[in-house]
């Protein structure tokens, strides 16, 4: 019964618009007023001895530089070199989009902030370009989602903290499923533009041309290198690479590119005040809901219920995904994560699978969720750019839903995709 008080009174504040963090924590606050045995500073507990952790402060900082380097001039670099590999093929302004998110995503670890950081400049771009508007907002909307795939990863940080997983790990296993899903988006807008007619630009690719572009975006292809360089090769820690990218990120924008101005400083440090504040909410209160999920034992009445549907292992890791997909679009993905990782973690390491590659399905599962509504908060950030309503976007983004959970299949059943680099580790 009291799992029942549990998960309706938090379905009853999700209903009623509460915001996901406060819904969990009211949840949670009911659930022991009910039970009346389980002292309410279980959840006071919970909310802070949840975000004192030093691996979790990568988080707040990865966020803080994803914001300077989105107002720093460091986007729109990225574009002008990738647009000069690809931008004179069919649909080369659509592929150089998605590269662009591939090469944000590797600086920010955030899917919403990756499409309104690219958006903003390549939405209004492309339908200049001759695209439809519907297209290339949903083409951003889902290329965002990248922002978690592609390491740093904020939902990779909260999966090693809760999971008890290397975090480092967890960077190494995103790169090529990270890479694999942008390709999935690259083929799907390639065809889809070879049908439209949207060709690309008259300019020839050079090599004079790509070294120039690349020449001129030095700085910001620097930092995924320093971030990720630093982190696989045992220089510093996921937390201490956070730190590191915000002070070149500031440097960058302040001193390099110019484009960011000491003025400016103040509102980017308020919106990543807002957004830390908003993931360390979501972070305590499901911390705590997830505890009182023990508690109960929610995790076991779960595992024994998908073993009494089948024993069959290709059959249980298919529940789970579709557990996933659908979690993913009622439910932020780090509250998902903290949630979930107790309960499907153990069947998925009974199953055979490696914890870091069940990590990785997670994220890319949860990912999706990005796009998917009602929640899909890549899909809320694009109309917001766009001024598309999300029905009109729902609709659109469905192809690229289809070609994300392609791919997801694959990584799903081809562990090597995740786990292939982590043999090179040092």
């Amino acid at each position: 019964m009291t799992a029942i008080v549990l998960f309706a009174s938090f379905a009853l504040f999700l209903f009623l618009s509460v915001p996901i963090g406060i819904a969990l924590g009211l949840a949670t606050l009911v659930t022991i007023l009910y039970s009346g045995s389980i002292p309410v500073e279980f959840l006071v507990q919970g909310l802070v001895t949840s975000v004192d952790s030093f691996p979790l402060m990568a988080v707040p900082f990865f966020i803080l530089a994803g914001e300077i380097m989105g107002k720093g001039g460091i986007s729109n670099r990225l574009f002008l070199f990738a647009n000069s590999i690809v931008g004179n093929k069919t649909g080369g302004f659509a592929i150089a989009t998605i590269i662009t998110c591939m090469f944000f995503a590797a600086i920010s670890g955030s899917g919403p902030a990756t499409v309104a950081a690219i958006g903003g400049i390549m939405i209004p771009a492309m339908v200049r370009q001759g695209y439809d508007k519907k297209f290339a907002t949903a083409l951003v909307a889902a290329a965002g989602s990248l922002g978690v795939i592609i390491p740093p990863s904020i939902p990779m940080v909260i999966y090693g903290v809760v999971g008890s997983a290397s975090i480092g790990d967890m960077f190494i296993a995103g790169i090529i499923p990270g890479v694999l899903v942008g390709l999935g988006l690259m083929i799907y807008a390639y065809f889809h533009s070879k049908k439209k007619g949207y060709t690309g630009t008259a300019e020839k690719t050079s090599v004079k041309n790509i070294l120039r572009s690349a020449w001129d975006a030095k700085w910001a292809l620097l930092i995924p290198v320093i971030i990720l360089g630093g982190i696989y090769g045992g220089i510093f820690t996921p937390t201490e690479a956070a730190v590191i990218a915000v002070v070149y990120g500031l440097i960058a924008g302040l001193l390099l590119y110019r484009e960011l101005k000491i003025k400016d400083l103040p509102r980017v440090f308020a919106d990543a005040a807002l957004t830390t504040a908003t993931v360390l909410i979501i972070v305590g209160s499901a911390t705590a809901f997830g505890r009182l999920l023990t508690i109960e034992q929610i995790p076991n009445q779960v595992a024994e219920a998908m073993l009494a549907i089948s024993e069959n292992p290709i059959v249980l890791i298919l529940l789970i995904t579709i557990l996933l997909l659908i979690v993913g679009c009622f439910m932020d993905t780090l509250a998902a994560i903290i949630i979930l990782t107790p309960i499907l973690l153990p069947i998925a390491v009974n199953l055979g699978y490696d914890p870091i590659h069940f990590g990785i399905i997670m994220v890319v599962n949860l990912a999706i969720g990005f796009i998917t509504p009602p929640l899909g908060v890549n899909l809320f950030v694009g109309s917001g750019i766009s001024g598309l309503s999300i029905e009109t976007l729902s609709k659109a983004i469905i192809p690229f839903f289809v070609a994300m959970l392609a791919t997801l299949l694959l990584i799903v059943f081809i562990p090597e995709l995740s786990l292939w680099l982590l043999q090179f580790k040092q």
